[in-house]
């Protein structure tokens, strides 16, 4: 399989306060790996250098094989819209646009508005009878349902998710992810799931970010 995501080499530091030294990581198309660690590990921090929202100090990030992380950051940015689908804790949904409305927002950006896409994903997440409403009259799990149509929307080749079931109770959070694993693996889209929780991602392959360094779950 091709590679999607890969990580070499990877470096990063805070003012005064070294984070990550010579970490790699590869994930190949329709692969769904989990980034685990405690808060304050660093896992959004090499989410979001993977996303090519930060630019890392040392190393490189490549998306199918393009080193990004040498882009400047229009370029990035410009790619990043097609490639990459993110879902973060919070759902940062538009509180005066419909759940149907927000779930097409990337379409609007792209330019290519399609209100049957969103309908589509939305249905397939159990939120047909929703799409009318705002955020204000949607439960926790189901704003964050709504994050994961319209990070899938443009049809991405990877999806970033970081600890996307962090405010959300256990059987919510179990049945976010349980939707996001299943509609990224039918629209064929690799994922990498930041996450804190261990018993969510139990069986599921990836790495411990540990004290910096990445070490293997089959290890």
């Amino acid at each position: 399989m091709a590679s999607v995501l890969r990580a070499e080499g990877l470096t990063f530091s805070y003012p005064g306060l070294p984070l990550f030294s010579g970490l790699d990581l590869e994930i190949e198309e329709g692969q769904a790996r989990v980034l685990l660690g405690p808060s304050g590990s660093g896992k959004t921090t090499l989410v979001h250098l993977l996303a090519g929202i930060l630019t890392p100090s040392g190393g490189t990030v490549f998306w199918e094989g393009q080193p990004v992380s040498r882009w400047p950051e229009e370029r990035r940015v410009r790619l990043r819209r097609r490639f990459l689908g993110l879902v973060f804790q919070h759902h940062y949904l538009l509180p005066e646009l419909t759940a149907l409305e927000n779930a097409m927002l990337a379409g609007w950006i792209l330019g290519r508005p399609d209100a049957e896409r969103a309908r589509s994903l939305l249905g397939r997440l159990g939120l047909a009878e929703r799409a009318h409403l705002k955020p204000e009259a949607l439960s926790g799990g189901e704003r964050q349902r709504v994050a994961v149509a319209r990070a899938l929307y443009a049809r991405p080749r990877l999806l970033l998710a970081d600890e996307p079931t962090g405010s959300l109770d256990p059987a919510n959070a179990r049945a976010v992810l349980e939707a996001l694993l299943r509609l990224a693996r039918e629209e064929g889209a690799a994922v990498l799931l930041a996450t804190h929780d261990e018993r969510l991602v139990e069986g599921l392959p990836g790495w411990r970010l540990l004290d910096g360094r990445l070490v293997s779950l089959d290890a």
